[in-house]
């Protein structure tokens, strides 16, 4: 997942740099796959200005052509050639000039302003559309500007671009809930608060004024398939002026990786990557009988996604219909013609919680991945959805001039609950090898939302918020403690990690300490695993199948390593593995199992050689050697 740094900001309070988030996420788990300063806008617009057209004539040698002079706060007025209908004497545009490099549409290929002559008239510039600089779709005719746009400002300052850096995460399927800026935030707030910064919170935005302004436009409700669908809320917007989003929100949804489309579209998406709530805006025109029925269609039905494909939906779809006809996939992509046009005024805006699991069948069945979907299926926070609505229509008030013309509508199944459990920090000390404080244990799960409800004999009845869908047990949440806990500054815990590493014999330590794991071979990346395993110090190692997929080279140099990591630092370790040539190699006891219980044990030599239990002699009968025949049928 993509994050912005300057769209980041807004929902921390804390002064870090982008460098200092970016070590962080990496320290608590959230690790930082890439890192880059980029800019919004490709080639940041060097050598676009605001210009005004002085003058406006026709070609001498064209019909459709302009001959322009055009103040750009030079000494002199540049001649420019211009083919658009709409340039006019006395329109303030945005002007590349001579050396200037555009990505049209936002591509790759770059566009080099160059002195040039048109049917024969010099032309210095070019007066630009906003896909030509590639800050929107528009190519009606070249960007007009507002009558009081300074001439001269460079276009960057003018549209409010800023450099931004992007923090490339690498989420594992777990971790939904960081799967937006504001569960970074979460994270980051919850590190800060736990190493003592009393301040660190996250800055939710402020909902507060959201109030309904009608009921010009009321739509029902209806949930068919509560077990789809535990959660669905909507709310009516009317009145809504399409057009470009503003500046911030653009910059913020390129840094994204999502290209604008207009305010109605691009307010969904803000929100979803702002808050990880998906939502769905409906054109409230196409919705048949002012009602909505969240339900299942008959095997076969006909529907055509928004793609164009007309697909033949399963019994086993949830569909988000109007009362005559389907409109949508619930949870996964919209219908072709229920969604917002550009000719849409009045909305209808779902926000929901869908059934991870319903989800994720539907998908892969008709093979689709929306950044909808993918959330879903990994369970979204299921007390987001009122004010995810809240926030995007306030939004919609604000940039599309909307009023709020219903109450907005819960179907729901209940409020959704903790995850409800017993932490013994004691077992947890024992179960990371080091002696935590009650006091931290308290900072560090306080940090992290989570409450204690009741403490008898040294074991906490916690409650963990329904968002950390992660979170359902006491490993998961010692595993939560170790994340967010650590007593080391970063460069003694590098320096531990290089010891670590040059201990499992890998060359180079600074420089693989340095690479990403794709960037490993195979057996370097065992080695580097083994390194994370024993940079704690452990008094017992496990190690399941620790050489499976390795070839037997890299296999034997990974056996010859653990019998030096015993031998010297005195880890014991219990080996895993149904390879026994491997287990009589570096073992010294052995223990047999067989569908889950023990049936023999001892030192490795008596087993091998004597084996007393028929399961263990068929075992040591069946290991390949080149002096067993082959027996013939």
């Amino acid at each position: 997942m993509n994050i912005s740094y300057n769209w980041l900001k807004k929902y921390i309070a804390a002064d870090l740099s982008a460098e200092a988030m970016a070590t962080i996420l990496t320290d608590i788990g959230l690790e930082v796959e890439s890192f880059e300063k980029i800019e919004t806008v490709r080639g940041g617009l060097q050598g676009v200005v605001v210009g005004e057209v002085l003058t406006c004539e026709k070609h001498p040698d064209s019909d459709h052509l302009h001959v322009t002079t055009v103040d750009v706060g030079a000494p002199e007025p540049l001649r420019i050639v211009c083919g658009a209908p709409n340039c006019r004497k006395g329109l303030k545009v945005l002007c590349a000039t001579v050396g200037a490099v555009l990505y049209p549409e936002g591509g790759d290929e770059a566009f080099k302003i160059k002195r040039s002559k048109i049917r024969g008239v010099e032309s210095l510039g070019m007066l630009c559309a906003e896909d030509e600089l590639g800050i929107g779709a528009s190519h009606d005719g070249i960007m007009e500007l507002p009558a009081d746009a300074p001439v001269g400002m460079p276009a960057k300052e003018y549209l409010h671009i800023e450099d931004d850096y992007l923090i490339g995460v690498g989420l594992t399927p777990n971790r939904v809930d960081a799967a937006s800026h504001i569960g970074v935030a979460r994270d980051l707030a919850a590190y800060l608060r736990a190493k003592g910064d009393a301040e660190a919170r996250v800055l939710w935005p402020d909902v507060s004024a959201f109030a309904v302004d009608d009921h010009a436009l009321e739509i029902g409700v209806t949930v068919e398939n509560a077990e789809a669908a535990p959660r669905y809320t909507g709310v009516t917007i009317t009145g809504c002026k399409i057009g470009p989003s503003p500046d911030w929100m653009q910059n913020a949804l390129r840094a994204a990786g999502i290209h604008p489309k207009n305010n109605l579209v691009d307010i969904t998406n803000y929100v979803l990557f702002e808050l990880g709530q998906p939502l769905h805006a409906f054109d409230a025109r196409k919705i048949e009988g002012r009602r909505i029925v969240v339900k299942t269609c008959a095997e076969g039905t006909p529907f055509v996604t928004l793609d164009g494909v007309e697909r033949k939906l399963s019994d086993r779809d949830l569909m988000i219909c109007s009362a005559e006809r389907p409109m949508c996939i619930g949870g996964v992509f919209g219908g072709l013609e229920s969604g917002v046009g550009d000719d849409t005024t009045d909305i209808f805006l779902e926000s929901a919680y869908f059934n991870p699991v319903w989800v994720r069948k539907t998908a892969k069945r008709h093979g689709l991945n929306t950044d909808s979907s993918w959330r879903f299926e990994r369970g979204v926070d299921p007390r987001l959805q009122v004010y995810a609505l809240k926030r995007a229509a306030l939004l919609f008030k604000e940039l599309a001039g909307g009023r709020i013309s219903s109450d907005i509508v819960e179907v729901s199944a209940g409020e959704p609950a903790d995850f409800v459990f017993d932490f013994s920090p004691a077992r947890s000390n024992a179960l990371i090898g080091k002696e935590l404080s009650e006091q931290t244990y308290r900072t560090i799960l306080d940090a992290l939302d989570v409450k204690i409800l009741d403490e008898r004999d040294g074991v906490w009845r916690v409650a963990v918020p329904p968002y950390r869908v992660d979170v359902q047990r006491e490993a998961d949440l010692v595993e939560e403690v170790l994340r967010i806990h650590t007593d080391l500054s970063r460069e003694a815990r590098r320096d531990q990690a290089l010891a670590a590493l040059a201990a499992v014999e890998l060359p180079d330590p600074a420089g693989v300490y340095r690479k990403y794991p794709h960037e490993l071979s195979g057996g370097m990346l065992q080695r580097a695993m083994i390194a994370a395993a024993v940079v704690a110090r452990p008094k017992l190692l496990l190690l399941d199948e620790p050489t499976t997929a390795l070839d037997v080279t890299i296999q034997a140099q990974i056996l010859e390593l653990l019998k030096k990591l015993n031998r010297e630092s005195g880890i014991s370790m219990l080996f895993i593995s149904h390879n026994l040539n491997v287990v009589r190699k570096l073992c010294t006891r052995t223990a047999v199992m067989q569908r889950g219980v023990l049936v023999e044990e001892g030192d490795i030599e008596t087993v091998f050689r004597h084996p007393r239990h028929p399961y263990t002699q068929r075992l040591i009968a069946a290991i390949p050697t080149r002096h067993r025949k082959e027996e013939t049928p």
